[in-house]
């Protein structure tokens, strides 16, 4: 993707990309294992058969499924106690899939577990042997298949397994080849269309200095087919990094993602963050999936510069004590909402892109959650919205889209205030012809984190230490059976490692993840955006039209 003449407005990002994701690995303690009290959920490996529906659950119209995922307890129970969980599951004909750093489970749509295992187990039973986590998975509609992915035992190599049938309870197979060579093939991405897979990676050396970035393809009929999965046909294209002296050299993005798409197509869409600029970066693959295909089309979109993320509040409402090496004062402003980058699963629908990142507008002070629409042909922003308010941080978002052009964000929210606990929530948008979001009925909030202080490295009522690491990412995938429903799953803080619920334990802060399904349905749009409306569509075609053209090259 070769520089050319530029005519949309470019902004360098606010340092040079370096954002190392490889997971910490904490030696589990005696209390993980043993949640009792009255608080405390049951441990996965204990709960087969059983629902982790929660009992106080009351369905709406809205929000019609909601149940406890995969712990930091359970994982822990397994000798897998990661941070972060890197949260990722996604829904099939029956069931929803987790695989987290550390687990694999299969739940029934009524939430109840039909498998709990180590991520190790599950890799072992696919055919591999050891894995370091940053695990994805999908469900393929049209293959009736499922399709996941992780590190090898060695950062460098991934590994992708691929279910016999439609049942993830049952059995899969492997394959797996090498990202990239003596060093970490690191935050691995997943997408699919009707061609091919698609696997972005961020590369460090052995040292941790990072190196660039590959996008990698692999013909979708090499790893669905009726026999096993291989990787036949695979082709990787590599850029490498250099800093901002390599300013006006190939830029392939950060975080590469492919475009989840089902249109009937030989061409592949890519978008991803810059590796130099804070634009979004939209490419596209030609014959893909065969031996002529060919990078196209790269293009700078010409979305609203932002400001570096800080670290996003919580209440924390009992002081802190110091804890020795530690760079924080308190635990007020410490989890960690990451960087610019597009870290959830990107949607096509209609000729129409979606995607979303956590972002702080220029001169702000709190996070976003900023969405994109862009048009898949022309590669014209549509579309550009942010979900925030002046009192909460917004993070860790993710999104998915149906035929309808329904769209359901999910995302993590906190705040000093009262009502600031990490919370996990969603919200529903509809699409018009021109693929502006407006937002249909009131928000959903799905879960509220049992602490207000999480933090890592320290114990409870100390100050935190070391990075303070939350996700990496989250999901929202639509249900095959119905396609008004979207299943998410993000994450939310536990309860201590301590007290009656943990006897004897360390004190440590834990993660829960949570998954819901969001009924789409009929909502109507918010009176504020019916006021909006009244008032007419002319003022959003005026904010559309302030963008310039994007810049495009060959």
């Amino acid at each position: 993707m070769s520089a050319g003449a530029v005519a949309t407005t470019l902004t360098l990002a606010d340092g040079d990309v370096t954002g190392f994701e490889q997971k910490e690995l904490n030696a589990p303690v005696a209390s993980d294992f043993f949640p009792g009290g009255n608080i405390a959920t049951p441990l996965l490996a204990a709960s087969i058969g059983t629902q982790r529906q929660n009992v106080a659950f009351v369905p709406t119209a809205t929000v019609v499924k909601s149940f406890e995922g995969i712990s930091q307890y359970d994982v822990a129970s397994y000798s897998r106690n990661f941070v972060p969980p890197d949260t990722m599951g996604a829904v099939g004909k029956t069931q929803f899939v987790e695989f987290v750093n550390g687990g694999f489970a299969v739940f029934g749509k009524n939430g109840t577990v039909q498998v709990g295992k180590s991520d190790v187990s599950f890799w072992a039973a696919a055919g591999q042997t050891g894995t370091k986590g940053d695990s994805r998975v999908l469900y393929n509609k049209a293959a009736d298949r499922w399709i996941a992915l992780s590190f090898g035992a060695s950062a460098s190599d991934i590994q992708i397994a691929v279910s016999n049938t439609s049942d993830a309870a049952g059995t899969w197979q492997s394959t797996k080849f090498t990202g990239f060579a003596g060093g970490t093939a690191d935050y691995p991405t997943l997408a699919m269309d009707n061609n091919a897979v698609y696997i972005g990676t961020n590369n460090f050396s052995a040292a941790g200095s990072f190196k660039g970035t590959t996008l990698n393809i692999i013909p979708l009929a090499s790893l669905i087919n009726a026999t096993a999965p291989t990787t036949t046909g695979l082709a990787s294209s590599t850029t490498a990094y250099t800093g901002y002296a390599g300013l006006g050299t190939p830029d392939g993005g950060y975080a590469i993602q492919g475009v989840n798409s089902t249109a009937a197509t030989t061409t592949g869409h890519i978008e991803s963050a810059s590796l130099f600029y804070t634009n979004l970066l939209r490419y596209d693959v030609t014959n893909v999936g065969t031996p002529g295909q060919t990078i196209v089309n790269a293009t700078y979109l010409d979305n609203a510069v932002f400001d570096s993320n800080n670290a996003a509040r919580q209440p924390n409402a009992v002081a802190d004590a110091p804890t020795a090496g530690s760079t924080f004062t308190n635990n007020n402003r410490v989890i960690d909402t990451s960087d610019y980058r597009v870290g959830s699963s990107i949607y096509e629908n209609n000729g129409k892109i979606y995607s979303v990142r956590t972002l702080t507008p220029t001169g702000g002070s709190f996070t976003v959650v900023r969405y994109d629409v862009v048009d898949a042909a022309t590669n014209t922003l549509l579309d550009e919205g942010e979900i925030g308010d002046a009192s909460h941080d917004y993070f860790q978002g993710s999104l998915s889209v149906n035929a309808n052009g329904q769209v359901v964000i999910a995302y993590n929210r906190s705040g000093s205030g009262a009502d600031g606990k990490i919370s996990f929530l969603a919200r529903i948008f509809s699409t018009d012809p021109s693929g502006h979001l407006t937002q249909r009925g009131a928000e959903s909030l799905l879960k509220v984190s049992t602490v207000d202080d999480y933090h890592n490295g320290s114990v409870n009522n100390f100050v935190a230490a070391g990075r303070q690491r939350w996700g990496d990412y989250s999901q929202v995938t639509v249900d095959p059976t119905n396609s008004q429903q979207f299943w998410v799953i993000g994450q939310f803080a536990k309860e201590y490692n301590d007290g009656v619920d943990h006897p004897g334990g360390t004190g440590g802060s834990r993660w829960g993840t949570w998954i819901s399904a969001i009924d789409a349905g009929t909502q109507v749009p918010e009176p504020a955006t019916w006021a909006m409306m009244l008032v007419g569509f002319g003022l959003v075609g005026a904010a559309v039209r302030r963008r310039h053209n994007g810049f495009t090259s060959a």
